[in-house]
């Protein structure tokens, strides 16, 4: 990585790498302000992570150890995840192997990769993950109130901030998105992933339940759809779902793109949408039959089981149903701190702009944290003339999912599916529907009629409030507790995710069958080639 070109480093010929997790969060080509800000001190905070729930130890942590490589790194402007950290992980956790992590994440195990089995981190493990879960899970939760208003009352400083006031509150918002995604990676590796993996163990051993219901109401993704609701019932107006969720929004990972905040446009159109919808399809009533639902069919699932198992199966039941809503909590702060990173960075750009420093406002997002904090590099033109022209080299490139060292650009063209044929994926919610495609590539979500199948690359929290009118969702990369699946199962639609090239084989007018339980999607009838 340069200082032209900080959106590609390439990687040691021995380590292997995949954007399939990081790619929900991260969607795309990357802006070099966005990638700065992510990888700022992000080694540091995941060894952090993984000590904290006892994977690695303090030496390791406080080392280059066990693993040299750092956990996610860029090429050709995608940010990648280190394999080799996630084998790690497995070979040391009680209860799974690297191999089946691996395996969990890409469908197989490359023949390259080595692994090293051992039980020595089982006794930390054992102690320091439920501390590490309870105190995370308690730090999110207090965070995320003054988080929130930091958050409204940063962007409205911002807005009229001058040049030292707006950098300050740029790195500000950094300083604090790291902070909080720590605390949010710690309740995901230890109370989210494995709660959800030994719920989806329960269920399949008793043989009754439905994962959505047990999983818990209450989900931050959910307050979105339901203040949706209210503004199409003219209960409140879109101001308000602005000034409560305006930090959501197309591909708010990335911190150069236009939020509701900025764009309420997107909104109107949901809104719309939802007025159309009958009254008995409330979201709001929804959610209180699930919480209706959720004691007798805690019940139900108990009495499937032996009485040996009863005992932890309550355990798993009850942590289910408070942990499993907190995912979105801990996601919701940290994208409220990349958003004031992004209000200050576009005041910054403006300042620049009328100072005669720079030619567009956007051209700001070309710069790094390090350009900036000691003000405007002198050559800021030069850099943002190549930083662009590069990042658009990288945008008519493709990457495969996984790759070992530097990977070489792929044509992922597919073949299109022909009729009868079935993509699989992991079936991340229940329920078998009927309908048409829509290919979504406009996260604006300009085309999407309601009822539609909804199929896409990938997914992020502003998607709940398009997903609700939807009668399914395919997705191309992702897993059980992707914002997709768990959105999808509170929304009680069927999803399949981590399909690969659901986007390449089907297109707009196809109609499938989608069965969320079993991970498939069978094309039933292919839409005419459009002419023109």
């Amino acid at each position: 990585m340069s200082d032209a070109d900080p959106l590609h480093c390439p990687g040691s010929g021995a380590t292997h790498w995949t954007t399939d997790n990081v790619g929900e969060a991260m969607p795309g080509v990357a802006s070099p302000l966005g990638w700065s800000i992510w990888e700022s001190d992000s080694d540091p905070a995941n060894r952090e992570l993984f000590y904290r729930i006892g994977i690695i130890s303090r030496a390791e942590r406080d080392s280059m150890g066990p693993i040299s490589e750092p956990v996610i790194r860029i090429f050709f402007g995608r940010i990648a995840m280190c394999m080799e950290w996630l084998g790690m992980v497995g070979d040391r956790m009680p209860g799974t192997t690297g191999p089946d992590a691996i395996a969990g994440m890409l469908g197989r195990v490359p023949d390259t990769m080595a692994f090293t089995p051992t039980r020595r981190r089982y006794p930390f493990i054992a102690t320091k993950m439920p501390i590490a879960a309870h105190r995370a899970i308690r730090e999110v939760r207090a965070l995320s109130h003054p988080t929130k208003q930091w958050w409204k009352d940063s962007v409205s400083v911002a807005g009229n901030a001058d040049e030292l006031a707006a950098r300050a509150i740029l790195l500000d918002g950094a300083a604090r998105y790291r902070q909080l995604i720590t605390e949010h990676g710690v309740v995901l590796f230890s109370a989210t992933t494995p709660v959800t993996h030994a719920l989806n163990a329960l269920v399949a051993r008793a043989g009754v339940g439905d994962i959505g219901t047990l999983s818990g109401t209450g989900g931050a993704e959910m307050r979105i759809v339901e203040d949706l609701w209210h503004a199409s019932r003219g209960e409140i107006d879109i101001d308000d779902v602005v000034a409560e969720h305006g930090y959501h929004g197309p591909l708010e990972g990335e911190v150069a793109s236009h939020v509701w905040r900025e764009d309420p446009e997107p909104l109107r159109r949901i809104v719309s949408a939802y007025a159309e919808r009958p009254a008995d399809e409330s979201p709001i009533v929804r959610n209180a039959q699930l919480r209706a639902e959720l004691p007798p069919m805690q019940r139900e699932v108990i009495c499937a089981l032996p009485r040996t198992y009863r005992t932890p199966a309550r355990a798993i039941l009850a942590l289910a149903a408070r942990v499993l809503p907190m995912r979105g909590v801990g996601k919701a702060a940290f994208v409220q701190a990349l958003d004031v990173s992004r209000a200050a960075a576009r005041r910054l750009g403006q300042i620049y702009v009328d100072g005669g420093r720079l030619d567009d406002p956007d051209d700001i997002f070309y710069l790094t944290l390090a350009d900036l904090r000691g003000g405007l590099p002198a050559n800021a033109r030069d850099l943002v003339a190549t930083r662009r022209a590069r990042r658009e080299d990288y945008r008519r490139i493709q990457l495969p999912h996984s790759w070992r060292g530097t990977p070489d650009p792929v044509d992922v063209t597919a073949e299109r599916a022909t009729i009868g044929d079935v993509i699989c994926g992991v079936g991340a919610s229940a329920g078998r529907v009927e309908g048409p495609v829509r290919i979504v590539t406009d996260p604006s979500f300009a085309e999407v009629e309601p009822g539609e199948i909804l199929v896409s690359h990938t997914t992020d929290p502003s998607w709940a409030s398009i997903m609700f009118v939807s009668a399914a969702l395919v997705v191309d990369i992702g897993g059980l507790i992707s914002h997709a699946a768990v959105v999808a199962r509170e929304l009680g639609i069927p999803a399949v995710v981590n399909t690969r090239h659901g986007t390449g084989l089907l297109r707009d007018g196809d109609r499938v069958r989608v069965d969320g339980g079993a991970g498939t999607v069978e094309l039933l009838e292919r839409a005419p080639l459009s002419v023109g």
